[in-house]
């Protein structure tokens, strides 16, 4: 094959009807790998041998029986906080740095059962919260746009690796933004699905009542072919929703007429501003939407800080107690960013992280009655095109209130669009927010604008790369 670099659904439908081999596929990816890999530092694990030998198994079983679906023979990476069976799970850490676990996460099994190709373990944030980091065994991800930009975190390799096509999508986890972030920042579809949507069973915990797992494609379709994949109950996840999983590309073909759109203006203009050339991306989506047949409104909530600020006292304290016992018994094992950050969890009090839980609810009643009369809002997901690596702050995120925060707080589905490319050349992006358990409705509004706009076109140039200095 050329060195063109296929969607999921256009891979499947090739795969199908025997146009495009599984082995052909996964030799491309590889070798996109062996050409860049040492500038974006995309991999913790690279797992080149078993991802051949799936691909050759693949391909005989669809010569033989047919494809078992969409996903079948597509080259695939996790986030290193997805548990592999005999594959090492580091979650970016020194701590767990030889930690190989004798199972899979429960979505790693589905994936697999699905026929997808593991091509190896991506780079995160130290246990999805401390990076980018610059003192662990493993350099962080940059950015294919610009390799000494960042990727957002923490499902920066998820995000890098998809955009420079290693692989054709992934897994992430979503927090405060850990999806969304890297799939703005990358120029990728990232979704959130809602909370209990996706089982968490096998994933590496940060914050137990704000994490999120989900897809990380290309487009929205793409997206929604992992979701349906990935979704589902799961007895072994508490939190897991026993609902049934709709079609997530049910919606699809419906277009834009007849969205009801509620725009969270104030968000991006008053409570954190983003960049001019942000601002007029979003404006320009909006006006995209509505010409195809959307309908506009404007929507207020509450200040984005009072968002930001009950969201960060709860994902603190639940991160502390998480790894507690390792900061009391391996304190040096843990990166210097990581470690002051998980520190900051011990000084808040009971009564705040109760006082936030309480915050939370009547945040999330808000948000519900503001989306009655609509089916998607609309807002940023970042301010502008991603920042050098080199000069992203260690206390960054406490400076200015996410976007990202208020699905997180509330379980909303919430996903990341590209909306066109800023002065230097990088991704722009736009932020949908659902109903809960509406995937469909929410892939079909991203889906709508992707197809009336010509940013899926665009890719990365790679530069065959010297290496770039951790």
């Amino acid at each position: 094959m050329n060195d063109a670099i296929p969607t999921i659904a256009e891979a499947a439908e090739q795969i199908a009807r025997k146009a495009l081999s599984p082995v052909e596929l996964t030799q491309a990816c590889l070798d996109r790998i062996a050409r860049h890999e040492e500038t974006l530092h995309c991999f913790i694990t690279l797992t080149a041998e078993r991802a051949l030998q799936e691909a050759r198994a693949a391909e005989k079983e669809i010569a033989k029986s047919g494809s078992r679906g969409p996903l079948h023979g597509i080259p695939i990476g996790l986030k290193d906080i997805y548990e592999t069976k005999g594959i090492r799970t580091t979650a970016h850490s020194r701590q767990l740095e030889h930690y190989v676990p004798d199972a899979d996460a429960t979505t790693v099994r589905k994936l697999s059962d699905a026929g997808a190709v593991l091509m190896g373990k991506l780079a995160t944030h130290e246990f999805a919260l401390g990076g980018p980091s610059f003192d662990l065994p493993w350099p962080p991800a940059r950015n294919p746009w610009d390799p000494a930009r960042f990727t957002g975190g923490s499902s920066s390799g998820t995000g890098a690796a998809i955009a420079a096509g290693f692989v054709l999508g992934g897994t992430g986890s979503d927090t405060g933004g850990s999806i969304r972030t890297p799939a703005a920042y990358c120029g990728l579809t990232g979704i959130k699905p809602t909370y209990g949507r996706v089982s968490k069973a096998g994933i590496l915990p940060l914050s137990f009542s704000l994490d999120h797992a989900g897809p990380m494609a290309w487009t929205a379709e793409d997206c929604a072919i992992l979701l349906e994949c990935m979704a589902g109950y799961d007895p072994a996840d508490p939190t897991c929703a026993d609902r049934p999983v709709p079609a997530m590309r049910g919606e699809l073909g419906h277009g834009a007429k007849g969205l009801r759109i509620g725009v969270v203006r104030h968000f991006f203009e008053r409570d954190n501003p983003v960049g001019e050339p942000t601002l007029q991306a979003i404006d320009a989506a909006l006006e995209t939407l509505a010409a195809a047949g959307a309908t506009l409104r404007e929507i207020t909530l509450p200040p984005l800080a009072e968002w930001y600020a009950c969201g960060q006292l709860i994902n603190l304290s639940e991160s502390f107690d998480v790894h507690a016992e390792r900061l009391r018994t391996n304190f040096a094992g843990f990166g210097e960013l990581l470690r002051d950050r998980l520190l900051l969890g011990s000084t808040i009090a009971s009564s705040d992280y109760v006082h936030a839980t309480r915050r939370r609810r009547e945040l999330a009643t808000l948000l519900a009655a503001a989306m009655r009369d609509v089916d998607v809002l609309a807002f940023a997901t970042v301010t502008g095109e991603a920042p050098p690596l080199d000069g992203v702050p260690k206390w960054g995120n406490f400076e200015k209130p996410s976007f990202a925060m208020p699905a997180n707080l509330s379980g909303h589905p919430a996903m990341s669009v590209c909306t066109g490319f800023g002065p230097a050349g990088l991704p722009l992006a736009m932020q949908l927010v659902g109903k809960p358990f509406a995937e469909p409705a929410l892939l079909r509004a991203a889906h709508a604008y992707e197809r009336l706009t010509p940013w899926r076109d665009r890719r990365p140039a790679l530069a065959a790369a010297a290496a770039v200095t951790p």
